[in-house]
């Protein structure tokens, strides 16, 4: 038999085997949603559990959840030093992951209102003029991403930041 006639013949071989042949993709946990859920709330336990899932991110691969993250996006991360960075990613993995499962806008107003419950607990540590000064730039970051948010996610999700 010829080598072309050959690669033919195993090529059919591999067509006709039994599909249990072919290892199975693994199962995503049933319970996706309500860990996701879990994740994106405006509860001070919510933000933790995220932060705590996102420094072990390994532990939590089945569920094939999207960590990528361009933290404030064309913002600063850290406006007048106030550092919004993590509640931006916690943002962008809601807004990531709601969009994949197909239900981005009936969760977006509750996204966006957990990212600002983030931005306050932040400006919580300030008194005085500065935290005047972090609420008053917390609620524009609030108002860009009620506003804007769903226009700039919706292209392809940039390489996973840490």
């Amino acid at each position: 038999m010829s080598a072309s006639a050959a690669a033919v013949a195993a090529a059919l071989l591999l067509l006709a085997s039994p599909a249990s042949a072919v290892p199975a993709l693994p199962a995503v946990p049933a319970d996706k949603p309500q860990v996701l859920s879990r994740w994106t709330q405006a509860a001070a336990a919510s933000q933790d559990a995220w932060l705590e899932a996102r420094a072990h991110r390994a532990d939590w691969a089945a569920y094939g959840f999207d960590w990528s993250t361009d933290y404030c996006t064309t913002s600063p991360d850290n406006p007048f030093g106030f550092p919004f960075r993590a509640a931006c990613a916690r943002h962008d993995f809601g807004y990531r992951n709601y969009r994949a499962a197909g239900a981005f806008q009936p969760n977006k107003s509750r996204l966006d209102a957990a990212f600002h419950a983030d931005l306050e607990r932040v400006c919580a540590r300030y008194s005085g003029g500065k935290k005047a000064s972090c609420d008053g730039t917390a609620w524009t970051y609030y108002q860009a991403v009620r506003a804007f948010g769903a226009a700039a996610d919706s292209g392809p999700a940039p390489s996973p930041a840490p």
